[in-house]
């Protein structure tokens, strides 16, 4: 799996081609997370999924784990554009109703760029 990252406005951009199956290479999206909220601060990830073709139950724990990380400390994670494959994946678990889906990244920068709303 091959990982790209940029930042634009405090987000962090990642983009993530191949296959998301857990493997120890697979941690690096979870440890690169981890690494920019503990840090850089940065506290919203957007996430361009559609170039991983398969991803199983373990891949998809990363993506939690790296959604709950960043919803603790009331950042977010969103996935851009996910691959057929991967789009039946969330379907199939329900986490498309879990995670925001959204078309392209510009759409991501804007979602992430209001500021979310805190609840007392």
């Amino acid at each position: 799996m091959d990982i790209r990252q940029d930042t634009i406005h405090g987000i962090l951009l990642l983009q993530v081609e191949g296959d998301l199956l857990g493997s120890p290479d697979d941690l690096k999206l979870l440890h690169l997370a981890e690494h920019h909220l503990l840090e850089k601060g940065i506290r919203q990830v957007a996430i361009d999924i559609s170039k991983v073709h398969y991803m199983n139950s373990t891949g998809l724990t990363i993506l939690i784990r790296m959604l709950t990380l960043y919803r603790n400390v009331g950042g977010e994670v969103v996935l851009i554009n996910p691959s057929d494959s991967v789009n039946k994946v969330l379907i199939i678990t329900k986490l498309n109703a879990i995670f925001q889906v959204l078309k392209n990244t510009e759409e991501a920068l804007q979602v992430l760029s209001v500021p979310m709303m805190s609840v007392c």
